[in-house]
């Protein structure tokens, strides 16, 4: 099981069972200062007895239960704005035989000081019971006024990868003026995995070839990939055409996850913005955000642009009716073209998570005689040059250690992610 400012993970029935939603739901309890929580969750086969037990300590604690139903991430965020607590059942990308529990408050994610009185027994004081209520949300008439309408009518084909987008994705691109194919609907019937950053995504790739552009999001819709002429694009560019209608808008401050593309960085910095870089992980980068007032960000490697006006999280559908906007802009082939011309790529090596923190000193102590500048604030950064770095951190969500790099020469970063696996797996027989 993960329990982590990302929120609590686990395999349903192996490491996380109906008794640890019990206790981390009361523990939350003692957070929830409105007395009120709108809940949702994604598709999951476990996702109703999770929901259900969740929704009935909350009560038990005097808490008052606003359900969304099965509903994007997103949506529980935004509505979470208005009654000051959400819970959001969800595993967001992991295998469908995970799920789990993204704790929020005011309207963000639980931060570094919260998540011990998530993970550590509280005592509740008895109160009256709570009640529940079904309620709808006006996350799509709210999207809309973001994005405005859109008069070319582009041709797009949304991969729903059988989650929670079904029905909101759609249709807020229907309602600017898209004309929308969907595939993917159902789980049941879904030709790929949750997580759209790894699956190859060839039905989309294939469906959009005479199409404007392909988006395809994970099961809790909070992650967004795009396909563009026969390609998927990185994750990165995702959230480099957010920054781009950012910028367009007239946005300046921003904040970039540390394994954001340098490209994304550099384009800011060109049209007359700032950056600064945050620890990985969407509560990471919400919280540096808020202490600069950022107007936007987000981090590269989940695809996942931010507009803090509109919601603390990721958002991948507020994000593929902003970047269907952009379609006939010449910004959009810009900023598509100087990505391409940086090369990222990330790989990751399965490490049991109690091995992490020995694996990370270890790499540390020879990765530091490699490179000009090293970079602590989150794993262990190497920057080689203005252009080229590397990133080894541990997950968040996984047991696994995570490898991102970027280069401006496709050959040199190919080097540099083939040398770090090498590192990293002589590490990890070093320490066990």
């Amino acid at each position: 099981m993960k329990k982590t400012i990302s929120g609590i993970r686990g395999i349903f029935g192996e490491d996380l069972h109906l008794d640890d939603v019990l206790e981390f739901c009361n523990n939350f309890s003692s957070l929830i200062k409105s007395k009120k929580c709108v809940i949702g969750k994604d598709t999951r086969p476990s996702g109703p007895m999770i929901k259900d037990t969740a929704s009935a300590v909350l009560m038990k604690n005097g808490i008052d239960v606003f359900n969304l139903g099965t509903v994007p991430t997103p949506v529980v965020f935004r509505e979470a704005r208005k009654y000051g607590a959400g819970l959001v059942i969800s595993s967001s990308h992991n295998p469908i035989e995970w799920n789990g529990m993204k704790f929020i408050i005011e309207g963000r994610g639980i931060n570094e000081k919260e998540l011990p009185q998530i993970i550590e027994h509280q005592q509740i004081e008895k109160s009256k019971i709570g009640r529940e209520e079904q309620i709808s949300s006006s996350y799509i008439d709210d999207a809309k006024k973001i994005i405005g309408n859109i008069e070319n009518q582009p041709e797009i084909v949304v991969d729903i990868g059988g989650g929670a987008a079904k029905g909101f994705a759609p249709e807020l691109l229907k309602q600017i003026g898209c004309n929308i194919q969907v595939l993917n609907e159902d789980l049941a019937s879904c030709s790929r995995g949750p997580d759209p950053t790894s699956d190859e995504l060839q039905d989309l790739i294939l469906a959009s070839e005479k199409k404007e552009i392909g988006f395809a999001f994970d099961l809790d819709g909070d992650r967004l990939v795009v396909v563009r002429k026969g390609k998927k694009q990185t994750p990165d560019v995702t959230l480099g055409l957010g920054v781009a209608k950012s910028l367009e808008l007239g946005y300046r401050n921003f904040v970039l996850s540390i394994d954001t593309s340098i490209s994304i960085e550099k384009f800011i910095k060109e049209k007359g913005g700032t950056v600064k870089r945050s620890k990985v992980g969407e509560a990471n980068v919400i919280g540096l955000m808020l202490e600069n007032n950022a107007q936007a960000g987000g981090e590269g490697s989940s695809g996942g642009f931010i507009l803090p006006e509109f919601n603390y999280c990721r958002e991948g559908i507020l994000t593929s009716g902003l970047i269907s906007s952009m379609l006939t802009n010449s910004n959009f082939n810009e900023v598509l073209e100087y990505m391409e011309s940086y090369e990222q790529l990330r790989e990751k090596m399965q490490v049991d998570s109690s091995f992490h923190d020995k694996v990370i000193q270890e790499v540390e102590s020879q990765i530091s005689k490699e490179f000009s500048e090293i970079n602590t604030l989150d794993g262990i950064k190497g920057i080689l040059d203005e252009d080229s770095w590397v990133l080894i951190r541990k997950s968040n969500t996984e047991d696994i250690i995570r490898i991102s790099a970027e280069s401006n020469d496709k050959e040199k970063c190919k080097k540099i992610v083939y040398d770090t696996l090498q590192l990293v797996k002589q590490s990890y027989d070093n320490v066990r």
